[in-house]
């Protein structure tokens, strides 16, 4: 059975606790990590979640992980799953590392937003290197590397805790395709190694469930893209 590492906190801050982003009365915003396969459909939900909530008056704040462009390990990231570097890619955990650190690069921009927003939406976080980790070396959600990534990432490197996950439920085969056709439409998007690989899609959407199954750090909720609204009004409160 999944367990957070032990001395890790149960949620982001002790005695933060509230039904939904209209109670927010402590002045830090609700912190919700969008995950999903390439391609499922993350950026569009993403969207539609921050129009709705910017509809009824909330102050919404957005980040995608990784951040290429911005961040030179998500830079070096992106190299390597293009064929660069050597054999960087080979190794689950330096491939790991990399996006690990990326993120802790921006925990100052993570609290900012969250001191100055009702709700910060993340594109990606944490669970993904759990979940590409773990399908990579074929483990399940409770295996070596996940816990290695979160005593890593929520423990040694302080990042704040999501108060929900968002898993994009959509099949492998249905992102895969969509994958494909953003980089057909797109030659700035062509796929990397991860992408191209159906068998690491396949077994990192396993991953993603069993870690949704067990709430793995805080709450999940498994919607698809359709279900934006309904799920925006549950999690606003």
């Amino acid at each position: 059975m999944l367990s957070r590492p032990g001395g890790l906190p149960a949620r982001r801050t002790q005695g933060h606790r509230r039904t939904g982003v209209a109670d927010n009365i402590s002045g830090v915003g609700e912190l919700i990590a969008v995950e999903g396969l390439d391609g499922a459909g993350k950026r569009t939900l993403v969207d539609a979640l921050t129009r709705r909530w910017q509809a009824r008056g909330a102050r919404v704040s957005t980040l995608a992980f990784p951040r290429y462009g911005q961040s030179i390990h998500a830079d070096i990231a992106a190299e390597a799953l293009r064929g660069g570097h050597g054999d960087l890619t080979d190794s689950v955990y330096a491939m790991a590392m990399l996006f690990a650190l990326d993120r802790r690069a921006a925990i100052g921009a993570i609290e900012s937003a969250l001191t100055g927003c009702d709700v910060v939406l993340l594109d990606r976080y944490v669970a993904s290197n759990a979940a590409y980790s773990a399908a990579r070396m074929h483990q399940d959600a409770d295996g070596a590397v996940t816990r290695w990534v979160g005593e890593l990432e929520f423990g040694r490197f302080g990042l704040p805790i999501p108060d929900h996950h968002v898993f994009v439920d959509v099949s492998p085969a249905v992102a895969i395709d969509r994958a494909r056709a953003r980089a057909d439409s797109d030659t700035s998007r062509a796929r990397d190694a991860y992408e191209r690989d159906t068998g690491l899609q396949d077994r990192t959407d396993g991953v993603y469930r069993q870690l949704a199954q067990a709430n793995w750090y805080s709450p999940w909720v498994l919607l698809d893209t359709a279900s934006a609204i309904d799920v925006a009004d549950r999690l606003l409160g």
